[in-house]
């Protein structure tokens, strides 16, 4: 029987979301030695931080990232400019962005303008200031997990995002866990924080096939039963 792994991460910036990359940039290998057959659930970026999920549990890789079980991810989000209630109304409701060259409305989402945290790390790089432009933080919960949707539906509304964190997926957060740290749990532990009970994901039944026993098959390969004379 397979043993399941899950690691919890707190991605830096400027980290790849995988084990490896030709153009020498840093990897998930710089965090930690992992076994080699974990692997990371869903996107985040080399430009975005936060939660990351690693595991080699199939199932539930993909019962977090099908949108129908409806898994809340939220980032807190730094944008350019003070953000207005019009534009979180938008991201609420939903809106347009460019997906694989189409045009698609995203669903509708929670969101509202916070203050910057007070336990909010500084980032390494720092986010670029500008003098006469100020900016705004918000928290953003999707169920989805299109290419740099959250960074998309920002700027669908007139407000660049300058720096992306994710914070939560559902009950699992990470505002203890440092930037770059790795802590590991156990199944019994981080399913509860994720709202999901083990027997969502058991493998489904397997289906019973006929089996044709080897006398049957003999009488078909030899063109039927024979007549006793």
């Amino acid at each position: 029987m397979q043993q399941y792994r899950y690691f919890i991460i707190n991605k830096p910036y400027g980290v790849l979301p995988q084990f490896s990359d030709q153009d020498g940039r840093k990897t998930l290998k710089s965090l930690g030695n992992f076994p080699s057959d974990v692997y990371p659930v869903g996107r985040l970026d080399l430009d975005s931080e936060g939660l990351l999920i690693i595991t080699n549990d199939k199932a539930l890789n993909h019962r977090l990232l099908h949108p129908k079980f409806e898994h809340h991810k939220t980032y807190l989000v730094q944008v350019d400019g003070d953000i207005t209630e019009e534009a979180i109304q938008k991201l609420k409701r939903g809106t347009e962005i460019s997906v694989n060259k189409q045009q698609y409305k995203t669903l509708p989402a929670q969101c509202k303008k916070v203050e910057k945290p007070k336990n909010l790390e500084d980032r390494d790089p720092p986010v670029r200031f500008r003098k006469n432009i100020p900016t705004s933080f918000i928290e953003l919960t999707i169920h989805e997990g299109k290419n740099r949707q959250v960074r998309k539906m920002t700027a669908s509304v007139g407000f660049p995002t300058l720096r992306l964190k994710r914070i939560s997926i559902q009950n699992l957060r990470i505002e203890k866990l440092p930037i770059g740290g790795v802590i590991e749990l156990k199944r019994n532990e981080l399913l509860p924080l994720l709202k999901i009970k083990s027997e969502d994901l058991a493998p489904p039944p397997r289906k019973k096939t006929f089996q044709k026993n080897s006398s049957y098959k003999t009488r078909m390969r030899t063109g039927g039963m024979r007549r006793k004379k």
